[in-house]
């Protein structure tokens, strides 16, 4: 059995964007509850259990570190005393606003405008906690070679565990897994449909330790770590 954490930027429970979220992928990742769809479009495709699988597995969350086995010589409370220490010295920032879009095959929420303070949030969680990391195994690598990369991105891949880091990176809160493209413009508008009305500025104010168990479990929230930089 392989734990692995993950490092995100996600709202608190209470926010009414994380009730979004977890209720569109039929997950909270703060009580480890499924959740029963709302009703009406787009959770009423026959299909859409199926269509949030892939989401459903990690929670709703935006990657800042993506997930990592530990290494050799940490454990868990290695790697929480360093992120409340990271936390401590970090100032919150607000994204100005979000976005329903079709990214690719999937749906997700992005900001609106780039925002810097998030991605230099993003590439120092990246380099700050990389001690942290176990090597990637040969298996995730050749499953991360099934996605075309740039020769970059497998650079990346190889230094850091993740492809999609620095200049590739883009925050995004995945709301589906892989659709049909006919189904994304649909599906992408009907979830903006059901946002607008809880729209509002993000307040990234902590960084969210998520932890999974074993590969076919669920992440969890281990712990929320407020910035007070």
């Amino acid at each position: 059995m392989t734990v692995r954490y993950a490092l995100y930027a996600a709202p608190p429970p209470d926010d009414p964007l994380w009730s979004f979220g977890s209720d569109t992928i039929g997950y909270d990742a703060a009580t480890a509850r499924a959740l029963a769809f709302p009703s009406g479009a787009p959770f009423d495709a026959p299909d859409w259990a199926a269509l949030t699988d892939d989401p459903r597995r990690y929670g709703f969350h935006g990657t800042l570190k993506a997930p990592f086995a530990l290494a050799d010589g940490f454990g868990e409370a290695d790697l929480m005393e360093a992120a409340m220490l990271f936390a401590e010295r970090r100032p919150a920032f607000t994204v100005k606003a979000l976005e329903v879009v079709s990214l690719k095959s999937f749906v997700a929420l992005v900001p609106a405008e780039r925002s810097d303070d998030l991605h230099a949030l993003a590439d120092d969680c990246v380099r700050v906690f990389d001690g942290f990391r176990a090597p990637t195994s040969e298996a995730d690598r050749a499953r991360r070679l099934k996605s075309p990369l740039t020769e970059r991105q497998i650079a990346q891949l190889d230094q850091w565990g993740y492809p999609y880091v620095f200049d590739d990176f883009r925050y995004h809160m995945t709301l589906t897994g892989s659709l049909p493209e006919e189904r994304r413009a649909p599906v992408a508008a009907a979830l903006a449909a059901r946002y607008r009305p809880i729209a509002a500025p993000f307040r990234v104010d902590a960084l969210v330790l998520f932890r999974q168990e074993a590969r076919d479990r669920q992440f969890t929230i281990l712990a929320r770590f407020p910035f007070e930089g």
